[in-house]
């Protein structure tokens, strides 16, 4: 690039020599003489590896010779830099140079477009043959947080739509998946956004505005003066913005007949706020708070100090309900063998939610941030409820391998769940994982960066920096762009090579961030430490005539941020922790000609793909001050090489490989897994409205490992208060029946549970019954003969005796062998063994079956379990409903069945309220939608119930929810204020709105 300066203090530095001719050492290996000249497969020449690309175009017509190793052709035609004779000649003036190289750029353009276009087009069929039996129906819903335009609204004309900042790769891949390229049918579903509103009666440009009330202040110093100490009051804002139905349907009819992209609004508002007229959008930015302020910021290994969590608690509610609404959006065009593909940390409770809903869906999830250890994500409050929303998916994707073996450890530290680096096991079904690393439509920035517009600016940026290095920087100016690392390492870069100081300068543009996280006055101490370092290192090393570092805090326009690229003798990137650096990519596209050298940043997500760049570490100053320094001294070959593998790399990998690869991978994995299907996780909110709309309801919970955690010491499992004051709000309602269904014997029912008098009990896996009210137990089994109990004490004796830390427990009607306090490894290899000596003696003998259970094995009679406790309960309700003679249809039938456990015995119950909601035409003793079977627990067994939560608390706080009992265990009237903030998120959400309480 350049030759290292003297010392001096000259003003420029020497005239930068041209690129040297091409010669056959800069070919590649396949196209050197030493290659071509020698014969080797008879009848191929080298025109048949240099046949013209645009003949690829007729793949799948019959064979051709130009087909052989096309893949190799089209690579090469990509990535090839234009001729070295056109360009860079001694002795051609600059401007000729600026125009021969536009040229050039066009002809390299349309080599890279035909190059792109001459690629085998994907086809639905291939898909389809992928795995026929998911009939896919071809099309595929996106479902992101922001739509792709910016929004201005003026009442009852056209929305104005323009292109939303950011996210660009993402959207391009829309628009590809959107386009004839493409052969699926696409549609996104995405929140409308804050909307601008200008003002109704456009005025000439200089009008100043007939009134200053809502205008936030130029000058903090020209705000109001307060007197005696008290600020005069502010006027009220409007109380939001006003939509009315017919503007909304105009918005709705504009987004679906885009040209470019599908898409269907979500309209964000309280239901008190939605209204036939029309919608009230009110404190817009609401519905992102909780996302930024909390999931992004630990994402990026932010931690905020600890709070009381008041805060919080609204921001889940409102996060919770936002992913609800787009549930709610996608369900509305959701067809059988649609694939779902969810983008981002926003919509984490997203996939979680639609499985819920329609268990067979195609969901994947793809995050564009990185995601953290399990040590920062245990700092998350709800972080369980954050993993178990993702993995509703069938496919998570992430930008990088850590993110991906950071996912896969947090399941398993934080939710128990089995793991590997190819996926996560949990509820009898596998999330699969993958590294998906997204790129840009390389041949959208190849056209944009080398238009008329941009080769103008470029030329005048040449001019103005001419005899200079250019380094340049381009980042949001948030606290993980890494903008005030780059600084101080250029400020030791220039402390530790005084020979290249008014030789190299630093353009840094920094554009506001979008993020609220960092509005919030963290985005000021940030831009107040940048510019501190910009006026140390300026008045350290500039003059009168020559800053160091030139910073620009605003927005560029595209066709200055293209020329700007291009002029760049260096990239710098140093973030300290970022997803997708788009940058990166461009970059290395407008330095098709130049050549200049990327500085990556080591904690960039693409840092992983651009393996040629110069990585480095932010945090080290002077490392990353050599690595400039060695980027300005690198040899033209070297440059040349490193930019010839980076372009093929961006041109290749771009961002249809990118979704292209992602599709193929969800099929695949859809395929292999396709009689498997995750139990969903419990939808609160839909319980909580199934509850409110039933007359009669009737709930069934285990004991240990529903009501109680499992514990060493069974006698330890001892109700809390909350649950004693969850079951007693929860069984005086006198249309609730409430029953627990547990192996534990009467005594221990009796003495923890027996005072509450609504509570019907059922013991010894249905052995004993006592009807709520009642005093008395009827024993279900007195006529049965029990002589073989003492046969199995006898294998269980001898059992006991090998395991030290094993016991039996002996109860009326079954016997059970606990090893929970011995060696788990010795317990669980002799619990087999004394499974099967009991299944080949007395088994056979006898009528009764052997469970083994949670660290126990357990002999009961084969006629008695809690499956025939769970059908003689609802065809009793039933009937006595039955006898009312009621007129209403619905009423002679239980409404609302709740049944929840945890083990293998609890299975019984679920098969049986199976079979009782399996006829569909109205004939079943309880409707299925009404009817909640719920398994309890992480283990990765295959369950016959229809939802799942993960432990004892989570029972207990559903509970809580139905009853409307709060979080310290209080009663009804301040269980909104004490409510936790997953039930307050259900109960908005039901309601649509946040109770006022809070």
């Amino acid at each position: 690039m350049a030759q290292k300066p003297e010392a001096t203090g000259s003003k420029s530095l020497p005239h930068l020599p041209g690129v040297p001719e091409r010669n056959d050492s800069f070919l590649p290996p396949h196209l050197r003489a030493s290659a071509t000249a020698v014969p080797v497969t008879p009848d191929i020449t080298q025109e048949t590896y240099e046949s013209d690309i645009s003949d690829k175009s007729n793949r799948g017509r019959g064979p051709s010779r130009g087909d052989y190793f096309s893949r190799r052709a089209l690579d090469h035609a990509i990535a090839a830099s234009p001729a070295p004779d056109s360009t860079n000649r001694e002795g051609q003036s600059f401007h000729n140079k600026v125009t021969v190289g536009a040229q050039e750029g066009k002809n390299w353009m349309n080599r890279l477009t035909e190059a792109t276009m001459a690629g085998r087009r994907e086809s639905m069929s291939e898909f389809r043959e992928i795995s026929p039996e998911l009939s896919l129906s071809g099309n595929i819903i996106s479902a992101t947080f922001n739509i792709p335009h910016s929004l201005k609204y003026r009442k009852g004309s056209d929305w104005e739509l323009t292109p939303r900042r950011g996210q660009s790769a993402l959207f391009d891949s829309f628009s590809y998946l959107s386009s004839d390229d493409s052969p699926w049918n696409h549609t996104v579903v995405a929140w409308t956004g804050e909307i601008e509103t200008p003002t109704d009666a456009p005025s000439p440009p200089g009008t100043p505005p007939t009134t200053t009330v809502h205008l936030s202040a130029l000058n903090h110093l020209s705000k109001p003066v307060p007197i005696d100490g008290v600020a005069p009051p502010t006027p009220p804002l409007a109380d939001g913005l006003w939509i009315p139905r017919d503007d909304m349907l105009r918005l709705e009819n504009q987004l679906s007949h885009n040209k470019r992209i599908k898409t269907i609004p979500v309209w964000l508002a309280d239901d008190s706020d939605g209204l036939d007229e029309g919608i009230r959008l009110k404190d817009q930015a609401r519905w992102r708070r909780y996302a930024e302020h909390d999931l992004y910021t630990l994402f990026h290994y932010r931690q905020h100090e600890p709070t009381d969590g008041r805060a919080e608690r609204v921001q889940w509610a409102d996060f919770y309900r936002m992913n609800q609404k787009f549930a709610n959006r996608i369900l509305e065009v959701y067809k059988p063998g649609d694939i779902v593909i969810v983008h981002d940390y926003n919509l984490m409770l997203l996939p979680s939610m639609l499985r819920q809903r329609s268990p067979h869906m195609y969901i994947s999830f793809y995050l564009h941030s990185p995601f953290p250890s399990s040590e920062f994500l245990r700092c998350l409050p709800r972080r369980k409820e954050v993993l178990e929303g993702v993995l509703g998916a069938n496919l998570v994707g992430f930008q990088s391998y850590s993110y991906s073996r950071h996912f896969a450890s947090c399941c398993t530290r934080i939710l128990g769940f089995p793991s590997d680096t190819a996926g996560i096991d949990a509820y009898g079904g596998r999330v699969e994982i993958g590294v998906f690393p997204i790129g840009i439509d390389a041949t959208k920035v190849a056209s944009l960066a080398w238009t008329d517009e941009v080769n103008e600016k470029y030329e005048n940026l040449k001019k103005l920096y001419e005899g200079k290095n250019v380094i340049v920087g381009r980042d949001r100016l948030d606290t993980v762009r890494g903008v005030a690392q780059k600084l101080m390492a250029f400020e030791r870069f220039l402390e530790m090579y005084p020979e290249w100081r008014e030789k190299v300068v630093l353009i840094q543009v920094t554009s506001p961030t979008s993020i609220e996280e960092e509005t919030d006055g963290s985005e000021s101490k940030i831009a107040s430490r940048v510019s501190e370092l910009i006026m140390k290192i300026n008045g350290m090393y500039g003059s009168l005539g020559f800053a160091p570092v030139q910073h620009y805090a605003q927005y560029i326009s595209q066709d200055e941020y293209f020329a700007l690229l291009r002029a760049a003798d260096i990239g710098l990137i140093t973030s300290v922790r970022d997803g997708m650096n788009t940058t990166s990519l461009e970059y290395v596209m407008c330095q098709r000609d130049s050549a200049g050298p990327l500085i990556l940043s080591e904690f960039s997500g693409t840092a992983g793909s651009l393996k040629d760049a110069i990585h480095i570490n932010p945090w080290d100053l002077s490392g990353v001050a050599e690595a400039i320094n060695n980027a300005l001294l690198m040899p033209e070959e070297k440059r040349q090489a490193m930019q010839k593998n980076l372009l093929a790399h961006v041109t290749s990998k771009n961002v249809q490989f990118w979704i292209v690869g992602f599709l193929r991978r969800l099929v695949n994995v859809l395929g292999s897994r396709k009689n498997i299907i995750s139990t969903p996780l419990l939808d609160r909110s839909e319980m909580l409205r199934k509850y409110r709309a039933a007359k009669k309801r009737l709930f069934m919970f285990d004991y240990d490992g529903t009501l109680t955690p499992i514990v060493r010491e069974p006698s330890a499992a001892v109700p809390s208060e909350r649950v004693i004051t969850s079951l007693k709000a929860l069984a005086a309602d006198p249309q609730n029946a409430v029953w627990i269904i547990s192996g534990r014997d009467q005594e221990f029912l009796s003495h923890h549970l027996g005072h509450i008098s609504g509570l019907g009990f059922s013991a010894e896996h249905g052995s004993f019954m006592r009807n709520p009210g009642a005093t008395e137990w009827e024993n279900l089994v007195e006529k049965f003969d029990m002589g073989w109990q003492e046969e199995v004490v006898t294998v269980f004796q001898k059992y006991t005796d090998k395991v030290p830390g094993s016991f039996i427990e002996r109860k009326r009607c079954a016997l059970t062998w606990h090893y929970r306090l011995a060696d788990p490894e010795q317990g669980l290899h002799m619990s087999r063994e004394c499974q099967k000596e009991v299944e080949g003696t007395v088994a056979r003998k006898w009528d009764v079956e052997v469970m083994p259970g949670k660290a126990n094995i357990e002999v009961r009679p084969t006629f008695i379990n809690k499956g025939e406790i769970a059908k003689r309960l609802v065809n009793t309700y039933n009937a006595e409903l039955k006898a009312l003679e009621s007129d209403d249809e619905s009423a002679r039938k239980l409404e609302f069945v709740l049944c929840m456990g945890d083990d293998f015995t609890d299975e019984d119950m679920f098969r049986a309220l199976n079979g009782l909601s399996a006829p569909s035409d109205g004939s079943a003793e309880v409707e299925a939608d009404n009817t909640f079977s719920v398994t309890v627990g992480a283990s990765t067994k295959v369950t016959l119930a229809r939802w799942h939560v993960l432990e004892p608390q989570d029972v207990i706080e559903c509970v809580a929810l139905l009853a409307g009992v709060g979080g310290s265990g209080t009663g009804a009237t301040d269980g909104v204020l004490s409510m936790g903030e997953n039930n307050l998120a259900a109960l908005a959400a039901v309601e649509d709105h946040i109770p006022e309480k809070l």
